[in-house]
């Protein structure tokens, strides 16, 4: 498949970037397939002689395959998840905007961008890529694998589907299945995205207003009244301009500038998606076959993936820790907390 267009400027600068082609028919949950993929992805550090220094990072919706970027923190050199130690992987997702196939890549049927004709994903077939570089890169074994809310869906379906590969494991803020409250707001956005008349344009600056407007209803849902009340009250007498609606517009106007509406329409739809009971005889059954060391992170004051979700997949897993970190910014705390994160890790691994 022809190469991905509107790539990241940050992600064509990340030296560690790779593109692993796949040239077979790739088959979706859909029904439908596409002609082969292009897999962006990171590696750091080195695979020891043994192959036991594996740690794959997943990322949630719209971040890249660089997790220096976007988890400063936990992931960096004196980190703890430290490229001098580990063999870090960490692969963009089917249908982002970063690299991998998705919307913005060629159709070669018609020489032009999918863009709206792009098949819908799952997040299935997310983890189905993935195997298939955990297999170009020669891993057979993952020491480690993490990842947060859409990330830790990921690991969640993996992990029940080949419940060998994973030694420990460590989902954050996320769910067994996409909650009837998570597709709400998703799709609100998408009904904010379908009220830009320009959203299925074939062009880099397609429905750009509309996926400002998307991003900021998720800002409602990724931090909390708490958050805001704090941080964009007005201690003035206005009646107009007030600081959180500039923050509502900054929000969506930073998201537009480096990503596809595309991508976070196909996205969204891909997190809806998310049942890792789907073809099995239940949610819990399918949590039963995880066998990998667990350790489930939920956040108290997260109002998109509430803390009973996670409760409910420690719950399922036999043997799974379950720990409960307290943060200011509600579900963007996974991504911000490192140092709690850290500790509780640090724990669990002993």
């Amino acid at each position: 498949m022809p190469s991905t267009q509107f790539i990241d400027e940050q992600d064509i600068k990340t030296p560690n970037l790779n593109t692993y082609t796949y040239d077979q028919e790739f088959s979706l949950e859909c029904g439908e397939t596409l002609p082969g993929l292009e897999i962006s992805y990171t590696t750091y550090g080195k695979l020891s002689p043994a192959k036991d220094n594996v740690i794959w990072i997943f990322h949630a919706l719209t971040a890249n395959a660089d997790p220096m970027e976007w988890w400063p923190g936990l992931v960096g050199k004196g980190d703890f998840i430290d490229p001098d130690k580990y063999f870090i992987v960490c692969a963009n997702i089917l249908g982002s905007c970063y690299g991998t196939s998705g919307p913005a890549s060629i159709d070669p049927a018609t020489g032009k961008i999918y863009g709206f004709d792009f098949p819908l994903v799952t997040v299935k077939d997310m983890v189905e890529s993935h195997k298939l570089l955990k297999t170009h890169l020669g891993i057979e074994k993952i020491y480690f694998g993490i990842g947060g809310s859409m990330g830790g869906q990921q690991l969640l379906e993996w992990s029940c589907s080949e419940p060998d590969l994973f030694e420990n494991i460590c989902v954050i803020a996320t769910n067994a299945r996409h909650s009837a409250w998570g597709i709400g707001f998703n799709t609100a956005q998408r009904m904010a995205i379908e009220a830009d008349p320009t959203y299925k344009d074939k062009t880099p600056d397609a429905g750009k207003k509309g996926l400002q407007a998307a991003r900021a209803v998720a800002m409602l849902s990724y931090r909390n009244q708490t958050t805001y009340r704090k941080t964009q009250t007005d201690f003035d007498d206005r009646v107009d301009d007030f600081k959180a609606a500039s923050y509502q517009y900054y929000q969506g106007q930073k998201l537009s500038d480096r990503f596809s509406t595309a991508s976070y329409w196909y996205l969204s739809k891909a997190m809806d998606s998310h049942n890792i009971g789907r073809g099995k005889k239940s949610v819990p059954h399918a949590l039963k076959a995880i066998t990998a060391r667990t350790l489930v992170v939920g956040i108290q004051s997260d109002l998109l993936f509430p803390a009973a979700e996670q409760k409910f997949i420690a719950k399922n897993i036999k043997d799974a820790q379950f720990i409960i970190i307290d943060s200011f910014y509600g579900h963007d705390g996974f991504l911000i907390e490192t140092e709690a994160l850290t500790k509780e890790i640090k724990n669990f691994l002993k």
